[in-house]
Parts: C-alpha cells; structure tokens; sequence
C-alpha cells in the first residue's frame, strides 16, 4: 500500500487497500477450507483402503478449520517466522511435491483408461447463460491460482540494488509463471483427460484416486504442509500492516479493547479462521 500511495496518492491507497484486504481475507478463508479438505481426504483414504471403497466415510470441517486457525496462532507467535528461509525452500518443496504427483496420477489413469476422456468444449452446461458462468468461474480459479502478486512488491523490497531490483524481479517472475503455468496445465490437462466431465473440483481430496492410498495421504499432507505455512505469509501482510494509517489506529484502539488481539499480527488470521470454521461448517473444492 506504501507504493500505492507514493504513485497514485492516499485516496488511491484506500480505494486499493479495501480490495487488497479483501483479496487477502478471501485468500485466508480458501487455504482454510482448503487444507480441511486435505486432512478430510486422509481420513477418508484410509477409511477406504480399510473398510472398501462404499465404506460410510464421513467426516465433518469445523473441527479441522478450527484447528487450523489454532496452529495458525500458534506459529505466528514465533518471533519472524515468516522471514525464516527454510520456510520458503520448504514451501517450494511441498508445492512441486503435490504438483508432481498429481500431474502423475493423472497419466497414468489416462495410460489406464487407454483413452482420452473429455472434450475440446469441456464440461457441457444445461444452457448458453450456464455455460457463461462456469467459464467465470474458471476465470477466478485461474486468477486464484496466482497469489503472489499480493506480496510482489514485497519480495522485491527486500532484493539487492545490483543488479536493479525491477530487472531481477521481472526475470525470476517470468521464471515462476512460467514454472506454473506448465504444473498447472499438466494437472488440470491430465485430470480432465483421465476423467472427463465427471472430474472432481480437486483431484486429490475430491477422490478421483484411492490407491496408492498412501501416496494420495503423502500429497495432502504436503498441501496441509504448504498452506500451514504458507498462510503466515498472508496473514501477516493483512491486519494491520499495509493498511492506511487511520485504519491502523482504529486497530490499534480495538487491540486495547480486545488483548487477545495484541499478539503478533498472523494471530488475527488465526482469529479469523476460527470464526470461518463456524460460519463455513461445509467446504467446497477452491
């Protein structure tokens, strides 16, 4: 928001940050169900190599998102654990990991099949006006998928002046764009190749696979792994960082109303789970 304001001025600034902070808001709550999809679809995994594939495996969210958000509190009282460097490697670690094997599981069902499933004009909808709403939503999953940008700036801050940052910045972006999109593809290509129109919104919690139940429980782990993590980083770019001054103080005020509150920043995301585990009670596919 600083650079939004040195650019384009204060009121360019507050416009911005209502939609940064609701951006990352939206960004918090989606790691959330996300990750309680992934501990869900270990449980059931198991369940199913134990007890067949109709086995009754139900299991329900807000126990998981509510554990999420407390382990969210906990790690945001280690003093900079965000700015640890391994946390970072670790993160890429978990991120190739799951995309790896999920672009692999879905080859080989496509080997398995012996055919491509699908079609060039994807998923066919009961009507024109349908079909327009599901391409949008294709549209946010694919804007969803590029988080980063909420903290590029960031990054770059925190480069070196030789060579200048903006030239660095722009080749190690292209780099990861480009590294990205390619996993991405591989996903989403094989999946609705191995399954077609009946392709669940993810692959990996969603049991489009059920063996090797182990490595299906390896993969989701690594998603839990990486969004355990990866949600320090979010959290602490919201409240009350990057905001403009007279928000801040109002967050301010309301942390000497509230204590709870005035523990390190990532413990307001970790608040906010909390809450979302009790007005989400259902997670959907993100």
């Amino acid at each position: 928001m600083e650079a939004v304001k040195f650019y384009l001025g204060e009121k360019q600034q507050r416009i911005c940050g209502v939609f940064a902070q609701e951006s990352l808001f939206g960004t918090g709550i989606a790691y959330t169900i996300t990750a309680t999809a992934s501990v869900r679809a270990i449980l059931r995994s198991n369940c199913h190599h134990q007890g067949g594939y109709n086995a009754p495996c139900q299991y329900g969210d807000s126990f998981y998102m509510l554990l999420f958000g407390i382990v969210e509190i906990l790690l945001s009282q280690i003093p900079d654990f965000r700015s640890i460097e391994w946390l970072s490697i670790f993160a890429a670690v978990m991120s190739f990991s799951y995309a790896l094997i999920g672009s692999g599981l879905g080859f080989l069902k496509v080997i398995e099949n012996g055919t491509i499933k699908g079609s060039i004009s994807g998923v066919p909808a009961s009507s024109n006006l349908k079909k327009l709403w599901l391409a949008f939503e294709a549209l946010a999953d694919v804007a969803f998928a590029y988080p980063y940008t909420l903290i590029v700036l960031e990054i770059q801050d925190t480069l070196k002046s030789s060579p200048p940052e903006n030239q660095t910045m722009k080749a190690a972006s292209l780099k990861a764009i480009v590294i990205t999109t390619f996993f991405y593809l591989c996903c989403g290509c094989f999946g609705y190749a191995a399954f077609g129109d009946s392709t669940p919104g993810n692959l990996l919690t969603g049991f489009g696979f059920y063996e090797p139940h182990w490595l299906v429980d390896l993969t989701n782990a690594c998603i839990v792994l990486h969004l355990v993590g990866a949600y320090q980083h979010i959290s602490v770019e919201s409240l009350p960082g990057g905001v403009p001054d007279d928000v801040r103080r109002i967050y301010d005020r309301t942390c000497n109303v509230l204590p709870l509150l005035q523990f390190r920043v990532g413990s307001a995301g970790g608040i906010e789970l909390l809450a979302s585990g009790s007005i989400f009670p259902s997670g959907n596919d993100i």
